[in-house]
C-alpha cells in the first residue's frame, strides 16, 4: 500500500526495481559503451568470463535477451574474435559459446571496473544491508523463475 497522496509508482515493486536498476547501471554502462561494447555484449562476455561455455539459450536467459537477438550479438562477438562457437558434447544440434583469449583481455578491465562501481554503490548501505539486499534479490529471482504461485495482485 502506498502512502496517502504518494504516486502509485513510488510503492510499486516493478517500478522500484526498474528504477534502481537504471540508476545503478547507467554510469557503468557508459564505461561499457566507451569500451566499444553494447550492454548485452558486455553481459555475454562477463557471463563467459568464468570459463564455462554456454548454449545460446542459456546465455539468452542469463543476459536477459531474446534468443534471436542474442544469436546476432554472438555472431558479432565471434566476428571480432571475442567468442568462439564449438560443438556440444551432449547435443550436436547445439553449439557452445566460449570466451577467447581476446575476449578475456577485453572483458577483464570491465570486470574490475564493474566490481569498483558496485562497491561504490553498496558502500552507502554497509556490509550487512548490502548482503541482505543481494540475498533478497536472489530469493525474489529464484521464486519468480520457479513459477511459484503466490498472490496474484487482485
Amino acid at each position: 500500500m502506498s502512502a496517502a497522496g504518494a504516486p502509485f509508482v513510488d510503492d510499486y515493486l516493478a517500478y522500484l526495481l526498474a528504477r534502481a536498476s537504471t540508476l545503478v547501471s547507467d554510469e557503468f554502462h557508459r564505461e561499457v559503451a566507451a569500451a566499444g561494447l553494447g550492454v548485452t555484449e558486455w553481459r555475454v562476455l562477463a557471463t563467459l568470463s568464468d570459463g564455462r561455455a554456454r548454449t545460446i539459450n542459456q546465455l539468452a536467459d542469463i543476459v536477459l535477451a531474446k534468443q534471436p537477438t542474442l544469436t546476432k550479438i554472438v555472431d558479432r562477438l565471434e566476428a571480432t574474435g571475442d567468442v568462439v562457437r564449438g560443438e556440444s558434447a551432449t547435443d550436436r544440434r547445439q553449439s557452445m559459446v566460449s570466451l577467447t583469449q581476446a575476449g578475456r583481455e577485453r572483458v577483464t578491465p570491465l570486470l574490475a571496473s564493474a566490481r569498483r562501481h558496485e562497491a561504490g554503490v553498496l558502500a552507502r548501505f554497509g556490509t550487512e544491508q548490502s548482503t541482505l539486499l543481494k540475498a533478497t534479490l536472489r530469493r525474489l529471482i529464484d521464486e519468480m523463475t520457479q513459477g511459484t504461485s503466490g498472490p496474484s495482485g487482485t
